[in-house]
């Protein structure tokens, strides 16, 4: 049997769907029907997603945006342990504790160096389309494991930890994958062309600084939109990047992908749409301001995205 993505969402869905009965058990939770409902909706889409017509998972998706939108989605009780428990755990397992950690990279990489050497009477182990997903996946499972054998707890504690750190990010926890698909919404829907319009319209593309200023800019503008510089990657580099830069100034290609991704990263610096960077880290510090990692990122960003514009434009036209 090929070990294939559709088994990871198998795992992380089964995850979903246990945090959700969880919740819905908790008496306590002020919230516990509408969050269990939410991750129970989630849980459908990686359990039974391809076995449904699009349109129900279209309206479940509108559905679980709703319930977080009103606030529905909220955070049960837990029983966390005394200061005494874990400075106790901390000096039993000293640095041990990032052996976990560390073995999801190390387990990833191994299993996508050797994916190709894993066949076994001609069928693959690890799907060949997906093998660092797939590897992760794996990663994950062994260092659920190795954490098992070195705090001496049980999978059910991990499975616990588990919903309080779901309830702690709520629901940010969803927004990289619908951003991602919001990407492929907007280069289906013809944002590209609709890009390069406005900017060939309205701004002077015959200045080649200003179209690589529009480009560098647009990027990180993008990011901030959709959480994603791979989501918009596709927009600005189909709208600005290829007709113009590569176009008309014959620029190269390569340098222009690079330096425009980096200039999609300085958007994901400003944005609280990536979740998983800016409002993930606020959220499982307790920090009082949930922007405060955004805060610290704006200086950062803004001259990183200066520098990008010179590097554009004296790089990719050598």
């Amino acid at each position: 049997m090929t070990l294939s993505i559709v088994h990871l969402y198998y795992l992380v869905g089964a995850i979903l769907a246990i945090t959700a009965v969880m919740t819905l058990a908790d008496r306590q939770h002020p919230k516990r029907y509408s969050s269990a409902f939410f991750w129970g909706l989630y849980s459908l889409v990686f359990l039974i997603g391809d076995l449904l017509p699009p349109v129900w998972v279209g309206v479940g998706v509108v559905v679980m945006a709703l319930i977080a939108a009103f606030g529905g989605v909220g955070i049960g009780h837990h029983a966390p342990r005394s200061v005494a428990q874990y400075a106790e755990s901390a000096r039993r397992l000293g640095n041990k504790l990032f052996i976990p950690a560390l073995a999801i990279p190390v387990v990833t990489m191994i299993g996508t160096l050797a994916a190709s050497h894993l066949v076994f009477g001609g069928t693959p182990l690890l799907d060949p389309k997906n093998t660092t997903l797939v590897s992760l996946g794996i990663g994950c499972i062994f260092a659920l494991a190795l954490a098992c054998v070195l705090t001496r707890e049980t999978p059910v504690q991990g499975i616990r930890e588990s919903r309080r750190l779901t309830d702690a990010l709520g629901w940010a926890l969803v927004l990289p994958q619908m951003l991602g698909m919001l990407g492929l919404v907007f280069s289906d829907a013809g944002v590209g062309k609709a890009v390069a319009h406005i900017t060939t319209s309205y701004i002077n593309m015959d200045v080649r600084f200003f179209a690589v200023l529009v480009y560098v800019v647009g990027m990180a503008l993008f990011t901030v939109i959709m959480g994603n510089g791979f989501a918009a990657f596709p927009v600005m580099t189909g709208g600005v990047g290829v007709p113009v830069l590569v176009g008309m100034y014959h620029g190269n290609p390569a340098v222009m992908a690079a330096i425009g991704m980096l200039s999609g990263y300085c958007g994901t610096l400003l944005t609280p749409m990536a979740a998983n960077f800016n409002i993930v880290p606020a959220a499982l510090l307790e920090l009082p301001d949930k922007n405060a990692v955004i805060r610290a990122q704006v200086p950062t960003a803004l001259a990183l995205l200066t520098c990008n514009v010179f590097l554009l434009y004296f790089l990719m036209f050598r």
